[in-house]
């Protein structure tokens, strides 16, 4: 006679598909990452407490491996949590992760939104936030967790008032960085003419006497990426890997698209992407797994 000890038997199969799903959702999925969004460091150069985010990858907690970094930068009017909480950082990072298409990384997201805004020192010396992220918090960073230290492991990316960070920081310091990812991003002052509005702008014009001819001069050179890629020496031109993206129906796209052409003009190696939709939300979240595709690339050894 056949035995049916080792048969399933329909209740058995029921129960079962019963307990797989009663299982925590966590459980049924793929390793997840960890968010952090309310860290903070002593400045001396801001004089304060300076708010940051970072993502851990799946792994970090349970390996002892040094991981690359993203430095991903915030538009104007958000902070910190920006990227955490409308940009769905960890889901979004978690899933190219998962599938394959990005390498484990940390990502890191500093608040440039107190205090006063942007990412760069202002005309009077008196605002020194590029000084404070090279100086004080990529090097509070990378002694903070395990990230590896060479430039080839380091990229920068932002959105809007972020991307513009992206430029100036990648241009002002190429030694730094393997990969830079400006989305939807402002280009500075495209004129010398446009440097007092954007000083302006971001607040830098308040209290004391106007900035003379020859600082504003000095400001313009600085902070308009137009003139900082017209004038790059030859030795740097191949220094970044460059990803540029901005929607068609975003007002930004005439200083990225003049920014495109420069590079194209002076030879400088690049990736440009016009996808449709506007200055939003949706269209940063949809950029977001081709710029952890792209900056993967030169984590990767091939």
């Amino acid at each position: 006679m056949p035995t049916n000890k080792h048969r399933w038997s329909r209740d058995a199969i029921n129960c079962l598909m019963v307990f797989v799903l009663a299982l925590p959702p966590a459980m049924l999925s793929a390793q997840t990452g960890k968010v952090l969004d309310d860290l903070s460091l002593d400045s001396k150069i801001l004089k304060g407490e300076r708010k940051f985010a970072v993502y851990l990858p799946p792994d970090y907690e349970t390996s002892q491996r040094r991981y690359p970094v993203l430095y991903l930068l915030h538009g104007s009017g958000d902070d910190q949590t920006g990227w955490v909480q409308f940009g769905e950082v960890l889901h979004i990072a978690d899933k190219a992760i998962n599938e394959g298409y990005a390498t484990p990384m940390i990502i890191v997201m500093p608040d440039a939104n107190t205090g006063r805004r942007g990412y760069w020192n202002d005309i009077r010396g008196d605002w020194r936030y590029e000084d404070f992220f090279f100086e004080e918090f990529v090097p509070y960073v990378e002694k903070t967790y395990r990230i590896k230290g060479e430039k080839r492991y380091r990229a920068v990316s932002g959105l809007s008032m972020g991307g513009e960070g992206t430029y100036l920081y990648a241009l002002h310091h190429p030694e730094l960085f393997s990969s830079a990812c400006p989305l939807s991003a402002g280009a500075g002052p495209l004129t010398p003419a446009d440097t007092k509005n954007s000083m302006t702008r971001f607040g830098q014009t308040a209290g004391g006497n106007p900035p003379d001819s020859l600082a504003i001069e000095a400001y313009y050179r600085s902070r308009s990426v137009l003139f900082l890629v017209e004038n790059m020496p030859e030795d740097r031109k191949k220094a970044v890997r460059w990803y540029i993206d901005c929607g068609d129906d975003d007002g930004l796209i005439v200083g990225n698209c003049l920014v495109n052409n420069a590079m194209q003009r002076n030879g400088i190696p690049h990736e440009f992407r016009v996808r449709d939709g506007g200055h939003t939300w949706t269209y940063w979240r949809s950029a977001l797994p081709e710029v952890l595709k792209f900056v993967s690339d030169a984590f990767h050894q091939y």
